[in-house]
């Protein structure tokens, strides 16, 4: 899977994935002064609101994305100046050791398929008594809006491109995630699962959001001229679906402390 994304469609698009993370946010209990690791931070749109509940903290925002470094550098930059750092990394490396106070991350951690290394990764990175406060998707999170996918892939002239297709993503349980954190040395865990449909009010806000977020990776392994055919036919399969232009998304929320 590429590692790059089209940074300016998803500033644009990413409206439910900040509205979630706000919510997160929301749950955070900060002092203002801790050290921070923002964990896909993506084009900075979420980053920026951390930043704004730590005056007095510094945050370190990564991604493995070049292009969204630089949209979220351009757009955090005027504002915080050296407050933030950037740092093109690809979970689950972590550049720190017992360096933060706060490992932060929404929307990120089910594009990391090995989570066993990824929750080892960030407990070395956090200090004694530093805490995860994070959300990704989990459970059955869009297994309706993959079937479609899935539809499409097995048709000429997709299927070619799709033999050895197997997925991309790690949408674990929250039982599981709790016991790969205890696994991983963490105390105070606590993990849930809940429903957050998404429905788009158009067709072309639909087409726009799964181009850039959901079927990128499929789209990825496409030819250029295939890839606007794709996402032709997996839209003409959600708009007759039962509830048109619906994704089925759902958010595993994690909070953990390392052992102080």
């Amino acid at each position: 899977m590429t590692r790059e994304w089209n940074a300016a469609s998803y500033h644009k698009v990413s409206g439910p994935q900040t509205s979630w993370g706000q919510k997160v946010l929301a749950r955070l209990d900060v002092n203002g002064d801790e050290r921070a690791i923002d964990a896909g931070c993506g084009s900075g749109r979420l980053t920026g609101e951390l930043l704004d509940r730590l005056p007095r903290g510094r945050v370190l925002a990564i991604d493995r994305s070049w292009n969204m470094l630089q949209t979220a550098r351009a757009n955090l930059r005027p504002s915080y100046g050296h407050q933030v750092s950037l740092a093109q990394v690809s979970l689950p490396d972590i550049p720190v050791s017992g360096w933060a106070d706060l490992v932060f991350s929404t929307a990120t951690f089910h594009w990391v398929a090995d989570h066993e290394a990824l929750f080892a990764a960030i407990h070395a990175a956090l200090r004694p008594g530093g805490r995860l406060h994070a959300q990704c998707g989990g459970g059955p999170n869009l297994a309706d809006a993959h079937a479609l996918a899935e539809a499409v892939m097995a048709q000429p002239p997709f299927a070619p491109y799709f033999g050895d297709w197997s997925g991309v993503w790690e949408f674990a349980s929250a039982e599981t995630t709790h016991a790969r954190l205890v696994a991983a040395g963490f105390v105070n865990v606590e993990t849930n699962i809940e429903a957050a449909p998404t429905t788009f009010a158009t067709e072309d806000d639909y087409r726009e959001f799964v181009t850039t977020v959901i079927y990128h990776p499929h789209l990825a392994r496409l030819p250029e001229a295939l890839r606007p055919l794709f996402i032709d036919a997996v839209t003409a399969l959600a708009a007759a679906a039962p509830e048109p232009f619906t994704l089925d998304y759902w958010r595993l929320n994690m909070r953990a402390t390392r052992h102080a």
